[in-house]
């Protein structure tokens, strides 16, 4: 088995609540990453490549700075700036692969991992349709836990239909034969908003590769579709525009231990 490329295959499902109902769930599928192993991953394998063209990709320059500096570099950077030290432990990167060279992920997940094995931190990286970017850095308490919740102000545009001064707290498991990930939207009513992403690991093979690409085709091109689409709809039921905003100056919100709620 591949130990240091993984595939999670599920569904994403949103449900907004306010002031319009609006639901909808698609499925997806992720590569989980080593990025101390990230050669390694792909080496073995005729469908999926690193920093190369392939029937699916990742490119290292598609995530964090868009530098030529390697992510791990990259996101030990920040944890320094954060003051948390993971001692040699990993980090697991949680993202949509190219297919055929395109790519567009809303939400890339990085699992930071101490040397202990407890989760120590996690950087929950944003991009909206403008092409900008913008992630949230947030301490773990309790890595062992079952379930684990961190919280944190909303800094950074992605829906023209969510206003700005809003909550977000994630719900999550460490990543092992399920994947679980929970984003609820609060706002001064309660909770207004929740996206769900569940999924199942597989082993990064060919064969499985194989099999997606035929069962779910175009998946950046979906995805991409499926945001505009959804939008219409909203629009559709009288949800009007929010002005954007300029991304904030910072490209990483920290959290510190003692702003997160209990």
């Amino acid at each position: 088995m591949n130990s240091a490329g993984a595939l999670y295959t599920g569904i994403v499902a949103h449900f907004r609540r306010r002031p319009r109902e609006h639901r909808f769930a698609y499925r997806i599928f992720s590569v989980m990453l080593d990025l101390d192993r990230l050669e390694e991953a792909a080496r073995e394998l005729r469908f999926f490549s690193i920093d190369r063209f392939n029937l699916f990709s990742f490119r290292s320059r598609d995530r964090g700075d868009r530098s030529a500096r390697p992510l791990r570099v990259q996101v030990d950077d920040a944890l320094r700036q954060a003051d948390i030290d993971l001692s040699g432990g990993r980090v697991l990167l949680l993202t949509m692969p190219r297919l055929l060279g395109l790519a567009f992920n809303p939400l890339s997940v990085y699992y930071c991992f101490a040397a202990d094995g407890a989760l120590a931190a996690m950087i929950w990286e944003v991009d909206n349709t403008f092409g900008e970017r913008h992630s949230y850095l947030i301490p773990v308490k309790n890595g062992h836990s079952a379930e684990m919740v961190q919280s944190c102000a909303k800094g950074f545009y992605v829906s023209p239909f969510m206003d700005m001064d809003l909550g977000y707290q994630f719900r999550f498991t460490e990543p092992k034969e399920l994947l679980r990930l929970v984003i609820e939207v609060t706002d001064e009513q309660g909770l207004m908003f929740t996206a769900r992403h569940y999924a199942r690991r597989r082993p990064l093979t060919d064969a499985a590769l194989i099999r997606l690409f035929f069962s779910t085709p175009a998946l950046p091109m979906r995805v991409f579709g499926a945001i505009h689409w959804e939008a219409l709809k909203l629009w559709r039921k009288g949800i009007g525009f929010r002005s954007r905003p300029k991304p904030p100056q910072n490209p990483i919100t920290f959290v510190r231990a003692a702003d997160m709620s209990p």
